[in-house]
């Protein structure tokens, strides 16, 4: 889904969450796949601004849609700063696996090693996206809490 840039942006310039260390990782693997440099005089509220989705957003999406190259952009920064953030806690690279067909159904994994150490089903990829900035970072601090203590619990095979 594109957001609008016209429409009113829910997260404010100031929001103290952008600074914590996953949104400031999502917001690096979000510049980093700008080859062209668009964003470069764009703020970091305005491009994690589409990572949030009100009721207002999500009632704005049609049921039947297939994802956009913005969206599925975002969906592989999601996974992308998810694996970086294991990476930097555990010490192993962590690589993410997403495949999602073009009518936004799908799978995305993320491994270290041997090991998945996140499995995830994907649908309704087009309404992709989270309530708040805090509930985004709610839900990747879970998801690397818990993978990193499968990569503590088998060491051995991340280290494969």
């Amino acid at each position: 889904m594109l957001i609008d840039m016209d429409d009113e942006l829910v997260v404010d310039k100031d929001d103290p969450a952008l600074k914590s260390p996953f949104i400031v990782e999502i917001l690096r693997q979000m510049r980093a796949i700008d080859s062209y440099g668009i964003w470069d005089q764009v703020g970091a509220h305005e491009i994690i601004d589409p990572f949030i989705m009100t009721k207002e957003r999500k009632r704005a999406v049609p049921i039947i849609g297939d994802p956009d190259e913005e969206l599925m952009a975002r969906i592989k920064a999601w996974y992308n700063a998810l694996s970086a953030s294991i990476e930097a806690r555990t010490g192993l690279m962590a690589v993410p696996i997403v495949n999602i067909t073009h009518e936004g159904f799908g799978r995305a994994l993320i491994a270290v090693g041997k090991l998945i150490v996140s499995d995830k089903t994907l649908r309704d990829v087009h309404r992709f996206g989270f309530k708040s900035l805090e509930a985004m970072e709610s839900e990747a601090n879970k998801i690397i809490d818990k993978a990193a203590a499968l990569v503590e619990a088998h060491r051995d095979v991340a280290k494969l």
